[in-house]
């Protein structure tokens, strides 16, 4: 009987465990506001309707800004319970070739452009072409032509 009871406690506090959800990383009601007619309705692939019912976008989004804030690999979405990794991620990639956040950032822009301002005629564009710091020098044995076959190599002196 405690036996029966402390199993059912478990299973209860894991249950209570799973419907825990942090705010921190959640999408907000106006940003998904805005991102919602962006998403591409799903078509059901399967011939009668039927099929697992998927999860819905919102969820599947803070996922995907959840990976996007903290640098987490997909996979690791299954701890947080947010959603599935996998789902996520085959999502994002859908998405990126639906081209949702490229709308998203344009419109972003945009807006901010409306609001605040771009001056769109000063851009710069910075980079940098080094070599790499630990590439080292060549004081390696050199190979002595074509005649020698891999690895026969001799050393300079």
């Amino acid at each position: 009987m405690k036996e029966t009871k402390k199993r059912q406690g478990k299973k209860r506090g894991r249950r209570a465990r799973k419907k825990r959800k942090s705010n921190r990383y959640r999408v907000t009601d106006g940003l998904w506001a805005k991102l919602e007619p962006l998403i591409p309705r799903r078509v059901n692939p399967h011939p009668r309707g039927g099929g697992r019912k998927p999860r819905p976008d919102r969820e599947v989004m803070d996922g995907i800004f959840f990976v996007l804030r903290t640098g987490c690999q997909w996979k690791a979405l299954d701890e947080t319970r947010i959603c599935s990794g996998s789902v996520a991620h085959a999502r994002f990639q859908k998405w990126v070739e639906a081209g949702v956040f490229l709308r998203f950032w344009q419109e972003g822009l945009q807006e901010y452009d409306e609001c605040k301002g771009i001056d769109w005629s000063w851009q710069s564009m910075d980079g940098a072409m080094t070599k790499a710091p630990l590439g080292g020098e060549k004081n390696r044995s050199q190979s002595h032509g074509p005649s020698q076959r891999r690895r026969q190599t001799q050393l300079v002196v």
